[in-house]
């Protein structure tokens, strides 16, 4: 008897649980709107693992009903350009000091000759990452710039996606780190689309021992500043958030909110990421525990529900094997996909070969579109900054906006 009661109170408990989690998705649905609140999306990301496939229903029906049919990637070739940078991330493997093994900044024929054996697999983008502003504190990054013939590493960069731009089919995004606006306006001139990942809203993680720590380029607000300031020369941006590296679900909630935010106010924001903490071995959060995949999907259905419109991307590669899953969360967009370079940010994680791509996207339901580095609703607002990039968009695109490459 006593046992029959302890089941009965346990299934009760339970009904009542997961009909508290499902309250803001009930909310949500007979709102018949995109929209939840932060209170509902901090819920959402605490609900159990019995309430994830309502929470990723819901997602999947808004995906559907804002980004039907389609998932998009970015056929790319990864440029690291520089991996000397003056912070230090307590989760980062890309970054080096001068004479460590693997320092290295690229030439400008080393960037030109792995652009044109990117041409020749069908890549249309050209993505540029480097560390921050390494010669503030490296000696030897301003002589390598001095020998370049460039004052700064921006200035180098800026010289890298004009000649990408000019010589060749290729299109830059690059992802130059904290920047002033008259840089934006610099950039936006020579490439379609930019990105600086925000990453968290939490300054907590900027304190000794966390995940910023001597990291002066990831303060949440400086990093927001830049993306604003991209919204105000309207120049289309990719950003996002990185999960598990130490803030809390209201801090995670915040971030997206904050990026909604810059979205609704200005309409620049053409991809919003959300990417998985991955430990690496040797880095100071070697034994940091990762998001698992669980967590992972509830983040992405609560981006979605947040952000209904908006395309939404994930890694394939930071969830292999079970990249697929992630299409049930609610994205629309599987980032650059290189058949050329590595993943030089996650070495260790190879992308996945194209054709299985393809074959696992079709197996969802979706048919599968290479995209540009800019995305085709955002390709007016791109081509506004100079003549010479109109018309090489206009050269790339199909009559959709899509890669004229088939995928």
């Amino acid at each position: 008897m006593i046992i029959a009661n302890a089941e009965v109170f346990s299934v009760k408990t339970m009904v009542s649980l997961c009909q508290h989690a499902l309250s803001p998705l009930a909310e949500l649905e007979a709102a018949g709107a995109g929209t939840l609140s932060r209170e509902a999306a901090c819920k959402l990301l605490l609900a159990s693992d019995q309430t994830l496939p309502a929470l990723l229903a819901s997602a999947q029906r808004l995906r559907d009903r804002f980004k039907p049919g389609i998932v998009t990637y970015s056929r790319k070739v990864f440029i690291p350009l520089s991996n000397l940078c003056r912070d230090y991330c307590g989760y980062c493997t890309f970054r080096k000091d001068p004479g460590q093994p693997g320092a290295h900044t690229m030439t400008p024929d080393e960037v030109m000759e792995v652009v044109r054996a990117g041409e020749r697999l069908g890549c249309t983008e050209a993505l540029f990452s480097l560390g921050d502003k390494p010669e503030v504190l490296f000696p030897e990054m301003r002589e390598t710039l001095r020998r370049f013939g460039y004052k700064s590493t921006l200035q180098y960069l800026e010289a890298m996606c004009e000649r990408v731009l000019r010589e060749s089919n290729l299109l830059p995004h690059p992802n130059p780190g904290l920047m002033s606006a008259e840089w934006l306006r610099r950039f936006a001139r020579v490439s379609p689309s930019m990105g600086l990942m925000l990453e968290t809203t939490s300054s907590r993680l900027l304190a000794r021992g966390a995940a910023h720590d001597n990291a002066p380029d990831k303060d949440p607000a400086k990093r927001l500043r830049v993306i604003e300031e991209a919204g105000r020369h309207k120049i289309p941006f990719t950003t996002g958030i990185l999960i598990g590296i130490g803030e809390t679900i209201e801090e995670r909630v915040d971030a997206l909110l904050a990026i909604r935010g810059l979205h609704e106010k200005y309409g620049h924001i053409q991809e919003v990421i959300i990417q998985n903490f991955r430990a690496k071995p040797a880095t100071p959060m070697a034994n940091w525990p990762e998001p698992d995949r669980a967590d992972m999907l509830r983040t992405l259905a609560v981006a979605r529900l947040l952000m209904p419109e908006m395309n939404l991307q994930a890694p394939p590669n930071l969830s292999d094997p079970n990249y697929a899953d992630l299409l049930d969360a609610g994205i629309n967009d599987w980032g650059g996909v290189s058949p050329l370079t590595p993943d030089f940010i996650n070495p260790e994680k190879p992308w996945p070969h194209l054709d299985e791509l393809q074959k696992r996207t079709e197996a969802k339901g979706f048919a599968l579109k290479q995209r540009l580095p800019v995305y085709p609703e955002f390709m007016e607002l791109a081509a506004a900054h100079s003549d010479e990039l109109a018309g090489r968009l206009d050269t790339a695109r199909d009559f959709e906006g899509y890669a004229r490459r088939a995928a």
